[in-house]
């Protein structure tokens, strides 16, 4: 039991905001809001045991519900359905063979690449954008230094400067659906 004065208070205060958080997050990072708060109160139960209350505890349980939402969202993207059998195996699935890892290595190496040919502001945005921390609007524009209004119109002219960039390149792979 945390033996922190107060934490039945903290607890009752904070369970409003944890949970309207946690039913805000939950269905982008793919997961019930119900397990969402309960990592938040984990992560909770371990601040209180280490450090103490939060000095500001609805800052904290937003960046904790966030953080846990992204958590959520890279496990989930790694995660192999279980009973599959040898579907997934690399020498049965010819999506995961060497040939399919070093393609997805060459796309990733011609988009980076291409986003530091982009003008302007777009390089440093783009960057933020596929950072693998997953960072929100509002610490992209903190770290970019521009409103968070303005990174949606200028993440769209970003983005299709990028897919002007690539077009070539996709038409030359032959990817189905895309025009020449």
């Amino acid at each position: 039991m945390v033996t922190t004065p107060g934490a039945g208070e903290l607890f009752a205060a904070l369970s409003p905001l944890v949970r309207a958080e946690a039913t805000a997050e939950a269905p982008a990072a793919a997961v019930e809001a119900r397990d969402l708060e309960q990592a938040v109160w984990v992560r909770l139960l371990e601040r209180l045991s280490g450090q103490g209350p939060p000095p500001d505890a609805s800052r904290w349980v937003r960046e904790t519900v966030r953080g846990e939402a992204r958590r959520a969202r890279r496990t989930a993207a790694r995660e192999m359905p279980y009973g599959t059998g040898s579907a997934h195996h690399p020498r049965t699935d010819p999506e995961a063979g060497p040939e399919r890892v070093v393609l997805r290595a060459e796309r990733r190496l011609a988009i980076r690449e291409a986003v530091g040919r982009t003008p302007g502001r777009c390089p440093g945005l783009l960057t933020a954008m596929l950072s693998p921390g997953d960072p929100t609007y509002r610490e992209i524009a903190g770290a970019l230094g521009m409103s968070q209004g303005s990174l949606g119109p200028i993440r769209s002219r970003c983005l299709g400067c990028l897919r002007r960039m690539l077009a070539p390149e996709v038409a030359a792979h032959g990817h189905l659906g895309k025009e020449p």
